[in-house]
């Protein structure tokens, strides 16, 4: 109940930053990305700490991540903020709290809205940006909820496309469907329709 109330107070708070800015419309694009899942990483830090996993060099190699692939559809609101919505699909080993781990891979959906809170306006070359969102993701019979917290870096060419990085950290709402994990993505976007 604490995460609800909590995730309620910051969708209020996020709502009074976007009416404060004014007179904007940013363009619309179509982004694809490739998404790898950091399962490893979010349990190896939330069984020591994050400092530990850093000094002894123990944050999960490539191989160790479940990659996948993504579409993401991003819309200026404000010169400072952007929408993004995301659906992201990949074939995973899904860790289940409180549950075995389950022998071969499923598909996991996951879709998610969220803000970027960019540094810089659409005009800049080079943007570095915070994420903040909610989501909601499907593994076999299995729904859940959670909120995608990180940043990210857009660079933009032309004004015309723009290659985005991004690291979230997915935070479960249903703590006994979904599991805490890094998700990174790198992709690239075009702007549709008129700017």
């Amino acid at each position: 109940m604490k995460k609800v109330l909590a995730s309620f107070a910051f969708v209020c708070l996020l709502s009074n930053a976007l009416m404060a800015q004014k007179g904007y419309s940013g363009p619309r694009s179509l982004g694809v990305s490739f998404v790898l899942n950091d399962f490893l990483s979010a349990q190896r830090i939330r069984s020591s700490s994050l400092e530990s996993v850093l000094r002894d060099k123990n944050w999960a190699d490539f191989n160790e991540m479940e990659p996948g692939l993504g579409i993401t559809y991003f819309k200026g609101l404000r010169k400072h903020i952007d929408f993004a919505g995301t659906l992201a699909a990949s074939y995973v080993n899904y860790p289940l709290p409180n549950r075995p781990r389950a022998s071969g891979d499923a598909l996991l959906l996951a879709a998610d809205a969220s803000v970027n809170l960019k540094m810089f306006p659409d005009e800049y070359w080079v943007s570095p940006y915070l994420i903040a969102g909610v989501g909601a993701g499907k593994y076999k019979s299995n729904y859940a909820a959670f909120l995608p917290l990180g940043g990210g870096l857009r660079v933009n060419f032309f004004e015309e496309a723009t290659l985005f990085v991004t690291t979230q950290y997915r935070i479960p709402v249903t703590a006994d469907n979904a599991a805490y994990h890094f998700v990174y993505s790198v992709g690239i976007s075009g702007v549709i329709g008129k700017k």
